[in-house]
């Protein structure tokens, strides 16, 4: 799947309207192609079934199916405004991605739909024999899809908006946002040499970016002869005037249609996206964990959670990538700069350091966390680790009172190194 589609895609699974009208479509389909079954050979075989029988069997979907809806729909909002009460409102779009949910709202709606198109076909004499009885074997079809898929949702919503389910689904959206960006650290591109010349393409909106286009860059690039270097990344907070990426020509003048073109490639937006920002769910997850540590909520085990998920994670940047590359960047004429592995310290343990420094058991969690991920044999990775070791110590050396506290604290940080 490339990048653009899993972008596209992923948008549209934020929507909660896209799968129910995707399967009010389908509902509406199957209920007039059972006509077909009256033009088979063999449908004067069919059991003789009376009208009435289908439609007292109709009307009982159609009448309890949008109170399920409904009430499905409420469930799913107080979901969410748990989800971003005890969380954080950031993590909203993988929470109302959650497919379980939205799949069984989608049979909910598409089997109401189905059961008033099948009403007003029977009714009006729109099946004859072999049409009712395909109509009544969707029907049945139709009916078992809706208890299982209510069964599966009770299960699912009993969960939904917990903060255990919303910090396992950022914690795996981050997960897959940076596997792909190990294993193409460049996004297929070649790697920034830093130097950043050329005819600056600027943008007139202030955002975050959210997706770039490599491909249709490198396209770009080959038609009309260039060279594009990418100055920011997807996270990446823009302001009008400034360059997101830089133009050289291998010959002649660059057009206002080729700049603003290039410039098309770049996705903003209002906010962040989990998609092509590994660093965005590095933030979520300390976000979460600075919101269990306020003195309001007071849960120190939420955050000792959180760092084992924040190792989890960066231990999957710290090993090598899975797929070797036999050949050369697939975009040779783009360049992309890689992302900061001081910045992805940073976001993932600076504030949980501040927040936290006055638990002592978090603060040598932290420590062993640290200590953990400077072991992992990448040397960039244990001299990150050890800086925010020191960080997160001198935090502490500062909020905790008792001499004992502060010796265990220390002890724990001598595990880190140097």
């Amino acid at each position: 799947m490339t990048d653009r589609l899993r972008f596209v895609l992923n948008r549209l699974g934020e929507r909660l309207w896209v799968k129910p009208t995707v399967f009010c479509l389908l509902s509406v389909v199957i209920a007039l192609i059972a006509k077909f079954a009256d033009f088979w050979a063999f449908s004067e075989k069919f059991p003789d079934i009376s009208s009435d029988s289908v439609e007292k069997l109709l009307t009982v979907i159609s009448g309890s199916m949008l109170v399920i809806a409904v009430f499905a729909v409420g469930s799913m909002l107080a979901a969410y405004e748990s989800a971003s009460n005890s969380a954080t409102p950031r993590t909203f779009a993988v929470v109302v991605a959650d497919d379980r949910s939205q799949n069984a709202l989608s049979t909910f709606v598409g089997a109401f739909i189905f059961s008033i198109v099948g009403l007003v076909a029977i009714t009006n004499g729109y099946y004859d024999k072999g049409g009712r009885f395909a109509l009544l074997v969707i029907t049945l079809v139709v009916f078992a899809l809706v208890i299982l898929s209510f069964l599966k949702w009770v299960d699912a919503i009993a969960r939904l908006g917990r903060l255990g389910n919303t910090v396992a689904k950022v914690e795996q959206a981050a997960e897959d946002t940076l596997r792909r960006r190990r294993n193409c650290p460049t996004m297929g591109g070649v790697r920034s040499s830093g130097a950043m010349d050329g005819t600056p393409v600027e943008v007139a909106e202030i955002g975050y970016i959210q997706h770039i286009d490599v491909a249709s860059l490198q396209s770009l690039a080959e038609t009309h002869e260039l060279r594009v270097a990418v100055a920011m990344l997807p996270g990446r907070l823009t302001l009008p005037g400034q360059p997101v990426a830089y133009l050289s020509a291998d010959r002649g003048a660059l057009s206002d249609e080729v700049i603003t073109r290039v410039l098309n490639c770049f996705v903003v937006g209002k906010s962040r996206t989990f998609d092509e920002d590994p660093r965005f769910g590095l933030v979520v997850l300390s976000e979460i964990a600075s919101r269990a540590l306020s003195p309001a909520v007071n849960d120190p085990g939420t955050a000792i959670n959180i760092i084992g998920a924040l190792v989890r994670l960066l231990a999957i940047w710290a090993a090598p990538p899975e797929d070797e590359p036999e050949t050369g960047p697939d975009y040779d004429r783009v360049a992309v700069p890689e992302l900061s592995l001081a910045s992805m310290f940073e976001d993932a343990f600076s504030a949980l350091a501040r927040d936290g420094a006055g638990s002592v058991e978090v603060m040598i969690c932290l420590q062993k966390a640290l200590a953990g991920l400077a072991a992992l044999g990448n040397p960039a990775v244990s001299q990150q680790a050890s800086t925010q070791a020191d960080l997160a110590f001198r935090y502490a050396e500062q909020a905790l009172q008792l001499p004992s506290e502060l010796s265990r604290l220390q002890a724990a940080r001598g595990e880190v190194g140097s």
